[in-house]
């Protein structure tokens, strides 16, 4: 078989010809899926937006303790990955008698209902780094890396699953944590 190509590693772009071509090499060999279920062999057990919102909150009282409070966190089926939004965090102002309230949100694709828990924190933790920090600048990635020191590699290996669904389609995590392929 032919090794994959870059631009079928769209996820993968920023990242140097030699981590493209060893990404391709595992995708060329049929062995990327392999290769995600063996590192990480279960999905997490957050299956509800109630769930979901307390495990973010306990993140966010673990390491963003003074930070504005969050109003609503859920899991979006909305969301696509072909707009590169894995997440969002938004900013709704109202306007309450004399005052203008904001709430804030956080959704997060549905897609990673079905991911391993290190994914699901991944995904978490850059959206809580949103509510101080609101460009993708060198503080904000310090503040990743600070609330999950892993932060920079669990973030390729959501990029190398998002290829994996993209060339496949076939998910690797399902609510019971076995395989699905």
């Amino acid at each position: 078989m032919a090794l994959v190509t870059p631009p079928a590693l769209k996820y993968l772009q920023g990242y140097g010809a030699d981590t493209q071509a060893q990404v391709g090499q595992l995708v060329s060999d049929q062995r990327l899926g392999e290769w995600l279920l063996k590192r990480y062999p279960s999905g997490h057990g957050v299956r509800t937006d109630k769930a979901l919102f307390d495990y973010v909150q306990e993140l966010k009282q673990d390491h963003l303790r003074g930070a504005e409070p969050l109003n609503k966190v859920l899991f979006d089926s909305k969301l696509q990955v072909v707009q590169h939004a894995l997440g969002t965090h938004t900013t709704i102002s109202r306007v309450q008698g004399n005052k203008l309230k904001a709430k804030r949100e956080i959704r997060i694709a549905a897609l990673f209902k079905d991911a391993p828990p290190e994914f699901l924190k991944m995904i978490a933790v850059h959206e809580l780094a949103h509510i101080k920090e609101r460009a993708h600048d060198k503080a904000f990635y310090k503040l990743c890396t600070y609330m999950e020191p892993r932060y920079h590699q669990l973030e390729f290996e959501v990029r190398l699953y998002l290829t994996h669904l993209d060339l496949s389609g076939a998910r690797l995590w399902t609510l019971t944590g076995t395989e699905a392929l």
